[in-house]
């Protein structure tokens, strides 16, 4: 990768970054439709698709080198694109290297262990790249603005008492430094979305037939806690933008745009990775050759001599 390439990913991505200990108001911080002056929708399926390609160069390398692996933290309200965003996105990735996986509503079993077990299990491999749609920050989005799920957790009084969403930014801080310091990069991007945008978004799933299926009556409920949810995610992103795993606040209200910043984010992180193929040893390669020379030998004679007339 040239690095004047690297250098202009790097600065486009750069107004998205919530800068470690900066106290963020997203309603007045970020803006849901805001788009770069330089990037025009007529450009953007060329731009997605050269992410695509990029991504999907760079996904080969990490697999093949087999000691990084990358977490994908997406958040966003409810039609916040979470869904279209990894379709489009990760449409040129090999599926065997990358995995998704959604946290519903948690199991008795996983009642029955810390808050951060369930995601703990779903961690990505060396060499592979895992993207939660809704993460372990819903631990303190959506359980802080329904109080009644942290009364479900089965928690001592102490643990769910005054100071319980300070305690619990810290050990999620903690946590994701444990995971970069073994390799495993966290990318975190919050799909930011306006209030009349969702509401387009709702009535668009009830008046096409064909998103239908997309529609939740909860989804309307939960839109009656809009106020709460951005004051949540305001302390989310002030309390764990972390130098080691910073937030990414992605304009959703364009989806084309908001598309095209998520790969350039991930771009970054593979970038800054620096994953390469492995180099085989000079013995290595001397039975390599050994090995294609037998192989040849039980080719038939004219591949053979097809293989010998080709120069070099």
């Amino acid at each position: 990768m040239p690095d004047q390439r690297a250098r202009r990913i790097a600065d486009a991505i750069t107004p998205l970054r919530v800068e470690p200990g900066r106290t963020v108001r997203l309603g007045k911080d970020f803006d849901p439709r805001y788009k770069a002056d330089f990037v025009h929708k007529k450009d953007g399926k060329e731009l997605l698709q050269t992410g695509v390609a990029l991504l999907a160069d760079y996904q080969a390398r990490l697999a093949a080198q087999d000691v990084h692996g990358v977490l994908v933290c997406l958040q966003s309200l409810d039609a916040g694109g979470k869904d279209g965003t990894i379709r489009h996105v990760m449409s040129g990735v090999n599926p065997q290297g990358v995995h998704v996986h959604g946290f519903k509503v948690p199991s008795a079993e996983e009642l029955d262990h810390d808050f951060l077990w369930r995601y703990a299990q779903r961690l990505p491999a060396r060499g592979e790249i895992v993207i939660f749609n809704r993460s372990h920050y819903e631990e303190v989005l959506v359980v802080r603005v329904h109080p009644e799920l942290l009364d479900r957790q089965k928690l001592p009084a102490k643990a769910k008492g005054h100071g319980v969403w300070g305690h619990r930014y810290r050990a999620i801080n903690d946590w994701e430094r444990y995971l970069t310091d073994n390799g495993i990069a966290v990318v975190k991007l919050f799909l930011n979305l306006s209030k009349e945008e969702q509401l387009e978004r709702f009535l668009a799933r009830i008046d096409v037939p064909e998103k239908n299926w997309k529609f939740s009556a909860n989804d309307v409920k939960e839109r009656r806690f809009w106020d709460d949810y951005q004051d949540a995610f305001s302390e989310m992103l002030s309390a764990t933008s972390t130098p080691w795993a910073p937030w990414y606040v992605i304009p959703a209200d364009r989806k084309w745009f908001a598309r095209i910043c998520v790969s350039a984010v991930l771009a970054h992180t593979l970038i800054e990775l620096d994953p390469r193929y492995p180099v085989v040893s000079d013995e290595d390669r001397r039975q390599l050759l050994t090995v294609k020379a037998a192989l040849e030998l039980e080719a038939p004679q004219k591949d053979r001599h097809r293989r010998e007339a080709v120069p070099g």
